[in-house]
């Protein structure tokens, strides 16, 4: 068995497409291995700022040998075709075999091939792989075709420490690498895979990546901990940071604290995104504190201190360029940026983003007035009105992830109600919790779907470039966790209304009227056909896959919105559990069963007549003993289901259900449904009609699986 080492060095690979190159790199070469026949003990990967690299261990120095059966044409086929066959295969007549089968006699060769050496499948390989690399952004370099993330300026390609000769669009491989950049003189030889990692740390580079993570996570927080602060621990710095080092040195610096007049999260995201520095707190106070750790790629001779000062510089220009435009945006009211939103595109052809906001002012508010306790739709259309003006803001414009974030801190600065305060601030967040957070939270996220599915526009397959499930994951999460008893047609169909009528007024007042939620048929039948069923099914989709996570099966969701008319999400997932629970059990395993079974027959026996047998069941027809029974349960069970559906105790509805297991097993056990008589047959279909409505009555079992 051999080991082979594999390095790609290129000019600087950005941070955040390492991990994934890495992983591309071993499933490429394992996919070239499985197709040559080979396959190695293990294949790690690495990353660094200049290098790719992969060690595969335990390969075999040659593929087995290999034997191939083929059979040709018929013994007495025509000189012609035999000839190709032979041709084809290499052998002559005298080496084929004639074997019978059901459609005669036919000529068999037995094509014999040699294994290949490892070393000749690799030099085919690697090219092929290199070539073919799935980099996001790719370029091309001086007159070369190959296209790398960087320029590609060395390979090293080491089978059991023996050269495995390639070329690479006029880059030969060899066995010498560059360590690193400032800390190593000249060219390294590797002399093995063995050896390579230990000879990359001898000229300062650390090979692996989480080692590289590491230790930035521990010096940082040492060097936090020395100066009496706690380390802001965030794990996508810290990747990055080790996709930015080959030989890390985490540093602490200071900045002025008057710095800390600015919102914590403008100082913490002008330091990561920016600088990549890590942010420091008070461990007493929990505030921000007035330092940073930055991750050099070099030891200093003087422990650091210039690059800490010079990074101290840069940080201070930075700071101050944010300390200006949150001066700058507090001298206005925060209402005053409304008027930047009219200049602004929510998207092509649905109007701008001051349109969008009077959208969700009037449809925050409402939301606030049918289904909260509380009751107060003023606030809340006032946050939905100044939910988006902070984009106009100077702060925003230059750091847009501070979007809500500081709309809630220039609303609380201009004297806003704490619930608009926390609703900028939460807007964005995956769940709001409160009721005006979640009145303009669902609101934004309604209006948002509502526009594109009424334009068509949604997800398909993996793609989602308007982040549309994230959305409706939103309102579906902020809904449950608060347990809002929000019914979801009304609130998309008064969306749909706003996004159609504009700024029609007297259009928009009649719509916040009582009638709007009473009017049935015509208007939400329109709806519904219009786009309203997929905007349905899509939250349904979502739902499923939400409650995926907490255990709960997705059929079960199926069955439950398959009865129509069940939009309110926090009764949906509560008929949903008891219902979970009730198949469990062996009344329910049974029950579904007998539902199915009735199911069955009568979809066979309605289809045969072209009837349908929902109607009522004749006494007098009731023969058999458990035919009667079974009519008097039913009697009993389907006004009990409803009632305790109505009164949403579902666990008492599928109690009431479960009393029917006995009747029906007894049923179907002694009682034959197509009886010779037209009208007994007929009755004992309506009486399985009545099954499938009691059962019908909590959800469809049709659609659960067995």
């Amino acid at each position: 068995m051999a080991d082979f080492l594999l390095e790609l060095f290129s000019e600087e690979i950005p941070a955040r497409m390492q991990p994934k190159a890495a992983d591309d790199l071993k499933r490429l070469f394992g996919e070239a291995l499985a197709a040559a026949g080979l396959k190695a003990s293990a294949i790690e990967t690495h990353a660094t700022p200049r290098r790719l690299a992969l060690i595969a261990t335990g390969l075999p120095l040659a593929t087995a040998d290999q034997q191939e059966e083929r059979r040709g044409p018929k013994a007495d086929a025509p000189a012609q075709a035999i000839d190709g066959f032979l041709k084809s295969t290499g052998l002559s007549r005298d080496q084929l075999e004639e074997r019978d089968d059901p459609k005669g006699r036919f000529l068999y060769a037995m094509i014999s091939k040699a294994g290949r050496p490892t070393r000749d499948v690799l030099a085919e390989a690697v090219p092929s792989i290199v070539r073919a690399f799935p980099w996001p952004k790719s370029m091309r370099w001086g007159s070369g075709t190959l296209r790398w993330v960087r320029p590609l300026h060395s390979i090293i390609a080491l089978l059991d420490g023996d050269l495995v000769d390639l070329d690479i669009d006029g880059i030969r491989s060899g066995r010498t690498t560059t360590g690193h950049r400032f800390l190593s003189r000249g060219t390294i030889e590797i002399a093995s895979a063995a050896d390579y990692a230990a000879t990359l740390r001898a000229a300062h580079v650390i090979l692996s990546a989480d080692e590289r993570a590491k230790l930035i996570g521990d010096g940082a927080r040492a060097q936090a901990t020395a100066k009496g602060l706690e380390l802001i621990e965030d794990a996508g710095l810290l990747a990055e940071n080790a996709g930015l080092t080959e030989w890390p040195v985490p540093l602490i610096g200071d900045f002025d604290p008057s710095f800390l007049d600015v919102p914590p999260e403008v100082i913490q995201l002008t330091m990561r995104v920016n600088q990549k520095y890590f942010a420091c707190r008070d461990p007493k106070t929990g505030a921000l504190a007035p330092a940073f750790v930055c991750v050099a790629n070099i030891e200093a001779s003087d422990g650091g201190a210039a690059i800490v000062a010079g990074n101290r510089k840069v940080l201070a220009a930075r700071l101050s360029d944010a300390k200006f435009f949150w001066e700058q945006d507090k001298k206005q009211a925060l209402e005053t940026y409304l008027a930047k939103l009219d200049g602004m595109l929510f998207y092509e052809g649905m109007g701008s983003l001051r349109e969008k906001t009077e959208r969700l002012s009037r449809l925050s508010s409402e939301i606030a007035r049918r289904y909260f306790p509380e009751r107060d739709p003023a606030t809340a259309e006032r946050a939905g009105l100044l939910a988006k003006a902070d984009l106009g803001t100077g702060m925003v414009g230059e750091f847009p992830e501070l979007q809500g974030i500081m709309g809630g801190y220039y609303a609380e600065q201009g004297g806003e109600k704490p619930g608009v305060v926390a609703a900028l601030k939460q807007q964005y967040l995956p769940v709001a919790e409160g009721c005006i957070p979640a009145c303009v939270a669902i609101a934004d996220r309604v209006d948002t779907l509502a526009a594109f599915f009424a334009r068509g526009i949604k997800p398909t397959g993996s793609k989602d470039p308007f982040a549309l499930r994230r959305a409706a994951l939103g309102i579906i999460q902020t809904i449950t966790h608060n347990q809002i008893r929000m019914p979801l047609l009304p609130v998309l169909m008064f969306a749909d209304r706003l996004i159609s009528r504009g700024g029609d007024k007297s259009l928009i007042e009649d719509m916040a009227q009582e009638a709007f939620y009473k009017r049935q048929g015509t208007d939400s039948t329109a709806f519904l056909n219009g786009h309203g069923f997929a905007l349905l099914d899509f939250f349904a989709d979502r739902l499923k896959v939400q409650q995926r996570e907490a255990g709960v099966r997705h059929d079960l969701i199926d069955a439950v919105f398959a009865l129509g008319g069940e939009d309110d999400l926090v009764r949906l997932l509560a008929r949903v559990k008891a219902l979970q629970a009730f198949v469990a059990t062996e009344d329910g395993t049974n029950l579904l069963a007998g539902y199915k079974r009735a199911a069955n027959i009568l979809r066979i026996e309605e289809k045969k007549d072209g009837a349908s047998f929902d109607g009522d069941v004749e006494a007098k027809l009731l023969t058999a003993a458990e035919e009667q029974r079974l009519a008097a349960e039913l009697d009993a069970v389907i006004p009990d289901a409803r009632a305790a559906v109505e009164r949403e105790d579902f666990t008492a509805a599928m109690a009431s259900l479960a009393r029917l297991r006995a009747p029906i097993d007894a049923f179907f056990t002694d009682v034959t449904v197509n009886d010779s008589n037209a009208d007994v047959r007929a009755n004992r279909l309506r009486l399985l009609g009545r099954i499938r409505a009691a059962v019908h009555t909590v959800a469809d079992f049709s659609r659960i699986e067995s």
